[in-house]
C-alpha cells in the first residue's frame, strides 16, 4: 500500500497525508486522525527512513512535566528513570512550554516512544487526541483534575493523609487549628482539605478551623499565616495542617515575623516529604507522598502495556505515611 493510495482514500493531498503520518505539519486532530484512521484500515506503515516512526518502535518512554530541577521534579525523575531503566527503557524527559506552538505530541510521535507519564499537568483534548491517534498510551501522574477522559492515572491517599495530619495534631495538643490550602484547588489540595476536616470532626467535634488560602508557595503561605499568628491568645497552642511542604515552609517564616515558637505556640504538619523538609528548624512533621513509587508505578505500566497488557481502568492509588518530626 502507498502513501498516494492512503491519501486518496483519506480525501487528502500526499503532503497532508505524509505529515499526518510523520506526525508534522500544523493539521486539524480530525484531518489527522482521519488519515491514520484510513492507514491503519489499508495496512499503510510509514517507512521511518523517510520520515516518522510507527509507535513504540524504539525503546523510549517520555516523562513530560510543567518544570524540571526542583525537588518534586527530581523525586518523580529518579523514580521514573529507575523504572524505565528496569524495563529495558531509555527515559525522555521532555518538558510542556505554556506557548501556543508547543507541539511537545508530536515530538513524542516523531520519536515513536512506547508510552507517556504527564505530571502534574492538565493536557488539551487535541494533545491527547494527538497522542491516541498514534496509539501511544498515556498515564497521568497526581492529575491535578478528578475527571481524566478514561486515562490510567497514579495518585496517592491524600484524603487519609489529611486525615491522619487531622489526628495528629489533636494528639499532641492543639486547642485551635488551621489549613493552609493551595491556590488553585487542585483535585489533590481538595482531598487533603476534606480528609482533614473530617479527621478533625472525629477527634475533636465542634473544633474552631480556619482555613487560609495561598498559592502553593511559601511567600504568601506566610503572607496569608502572619495575621492569624499575630492574633494567637496567651496559652494558645495552634495546629496548622499545610497542603504541600512549601506551604509550611511559609507558615515557619510567619512563625519567626511573629515571634511565635514551633511547636511551642505553633504546631505544623505538611504534605508531601519532600527532601526540604528535614531541614526547616525543627524539621518537618509531613505526610509523605510516594513520589519516586509513584512515577515508578506509572512507568511499569506503560512497559506492561507496551508487552501487552491492559493499563489498569481505575487509578493506581498508592498510601500516604505520617512522618513524625521536631515540628509537632
Amino acid at each position: 500500500m502507498t502513501l498516494g493510495a492512503d491519501a486518496a482514500a483519506a480525501q487528502v493531498s500526499v503532503a497532508t497525508a505524509s505529515r499526518a503520518l510523520s506526525g508534522r505539519g500544523d493539521l486539524s486532530a480530525t484531518t489527522r486522525r482521519r488519515v491514520l484512521a484510513v492507514a491503519r484500515t489499508l495496512g499503510y506503515t510509514r517507512d521511518p527512513a523517510v520520515g516518522g516512526r510507527p509507535p513504540g518502535s524504539a525503546r523510549l518512554i517520555d516523562l513530560v512535566l510543567g518544570w524540571y530541577h526542583n525537588a518534586y521534579s527530581d523525586e518523580v525523575t529518579a523514580g521514573a528513570r529507575s523504572a524505565a531503566a528496569a524495563a529495558g527503557y531509555d527515559l525522555v524527559l521532555t518538558e510542556e512550554r505554556d506557548t501556543p506552538d508547543d507541539d511537545w505530541p508530536m515530538r513524542i510521535r516523531r520519536r515513536g516512544s512506547a508510552g507517556v507519564v504527564l505530571g502534574l499537568i492538565s493536557p488539551t483534548a487535541s494533545q491527547l487526541a494527538a497522542l491516541d491517534d498514534a496509539a501511544i498510551p498515556v498515564v497521568l501522574m497526581d492529575p491535578q483534575a478528578e475527571t481524566s477522559r478514561g486515562l490510567t492515572s497514579v495518585r496517592s491517599t491524600d484524603h487519609e493523609g489529611g486525615v491522619a495530619a487531622a489526628m495528629h495534631l489533636t494528639a499532641r495538643g492543639a486547642t485551635r487549628f488551621a489549613i493552609m490550602l493551595g491556590s488553585p484547588p487542585y483535585r489533590y489540595g481538595r482531598a487533603r482539605n476534606a480528609g482533614f476536616r473530617e479527621g478533625l470532626r472525629l477527634a475533636r467535634p465542634g473544633a474552631e478551623l480556619v482555613a487560609l488560602q495561598a498559592d502553593w508557595g511559601a511567600a504568601a503561605a506566610r503572607e496569608a499565616a502572619v495575621p492569624l499568628l499575630r492574633g494567637l491568645g496567651e496559652g494558645e497552642r495552634l495546629g496548622v495542617f499545610a497542603c504541600s511542604d512549601e506551604m509550611a515552609a511559609g507558615v515557619y517564616a510567619a512563625a519567626i515575623a511573629t515571634g511565635r515558637r514551633i511547636p511551642d505556640d505553633v504546631l505544623v504538619v505538611g504534605f508531601d516529604d519532600l527532601r526540604g523538609a528535614r531541614w526547616l528548624t525543627p524539621p518537618l512533621t509531613t505526610v509523605r507522598q510516594p513520589i519516586r513509587e509513584m512515577a515508578a508505578a506509572a512507568v511499569t505500566a506503560l512497559a506492561d502495556a507496551a508487552a501487552g497488557a491492559a493499563l489498569p481502568p481505575s487509578p493506581i492509588v498508592l498510601p500516604t505515611t505520617l512522618i513524625e518530626r521536631g515540628s509537632t
